[in-house]
């Protein structure tokens, strides 16, 4: 009993405030950061703000892109968060209180600051964005190798070209074509511009490397093309990125980056295999059909 004869527990009524929750938990986020980064190949990926290793000219820009790009996402969070918080402890009730809060229709500078700041991270973004998408988008009018990429329901075609900028005035030297179940492979060389035609066969698509870190798209009746210079040999996965249809998941192929002598060597031994020239589309799986499903096709034809 207190003194005034009443009990602490029958005074004592107002909720229990936040702050041990609050600095509990600004002790454990430390602490998880921490666990989840013990390992050199750990930092490394958080570094890249979890990016594949990039194996590309297109490496270092988009990965800056990608890290300034998190970096302004995680501070508009801590400050949409620290006011948020703020607001919770600051104007919390009070066992002293009584009514409603005093009712404010609107805070000139408050809103004036809630619609400037946004439209100044859009601008940021836009301008950063903008000029990484003209370098990288730009093609040089003498690339050292031409390659045409086919997509088709579903796998890829592959057409290397020698001489010229592109399909049009350049020579068809090797094909390689693939199956949903044997995904065929791209050779390119390491250290060399590659100019790279994509057109598809039916429907859209999209031509994606994740270690290249760029992608895009193939329309029917329209070509794009894009450049870019393998920097590290070794194998990589490439994949559709757009879907397409039923076996849109099996729409897979292989990059196998080498050296410029095992590349020429590589077109020697596809010609000696008969697959010399460019591949006419009538010699590619039927669009709309899987392995299986083709050569039952083919067996009664």
């Amino acid at each position: 009993m207190s003194p005034t004869g009443t009990s602490r527990s029958a005074r004592d009524t107002s909720p229990p405030r936040p702050r041990r929750h609050l600095r509990a938990l600004a002790l454990l986020l430390p602490l998880a950061l921490l666990a989840t980064g013990c390992s050199a190949e750990s930092r490394e990926e958080w570094r890249r703000g979890g990016l594949p290793e990039g194996a590309s000219n297109y490496t270092d820009r988009v990965t800056t892109l990608w890290q300034g790009s998190w970096v302004v996402a995680l501070m508009v969070g801590a400050l949409v968060w620290g006011l948020i918080f703020w607001s919770v402890v600051r104007f919390r009730r009070r066992a002293t209180d009584t009514g409603l809060p005093p009712q404010v229709r609107y805070n000139v500078p408050v809103e004036a600051l809630y619609t400037t700041l946004p439209i100044i991270v859009v601008l940021v973004f836009f301008y950063f964005t903008a000029r990484d998408q003209s370098e990288i988008l730009e093609v040089s009018d003498s690339p050292d190798r031409v390659v045409q990429v086919v997509g088709k329901r579903w796998s890829w075609d592959f057409n290397y070209f020698q001489g010229g900028s592109g399909v049009a005035d350049s020579e068809a030297v090797a094909f390689e074509t693939g199956t949903p179940g044997e995904p065929p492979t791209l050779y390119l060389p390491q250290g060399e511009s590659v100019r790279f035609v994509l057109d598809s066969r039916d429907v859209a698509h999209s031509f994606f490397v994740p270690n290249f870190l760029f992608k895009m798209d193939l329309y029917p009746g329209r070509t794009n093309e894009f450049e870019l210079t393998p920097t590290r040999t070794g194998l990589f996965q490439g994949r559709c990125a757009e879907f397409c249809g039923l076996d849109h998941s099996r729409m897979l192929f292989n990059v196998q980056v080498v050296t410029p002598e095992e590349y020429d060597q590589h077109l020697e031994d596809l010609i000696d295999r008969g697959q010399a020239g460019q591949l006419p589309a009538e010699l590619g799986p039927k669009p709309g059909l899987d392995d299986s499903r083709q050569s039952t096709l083919e067996g009664d034809q």
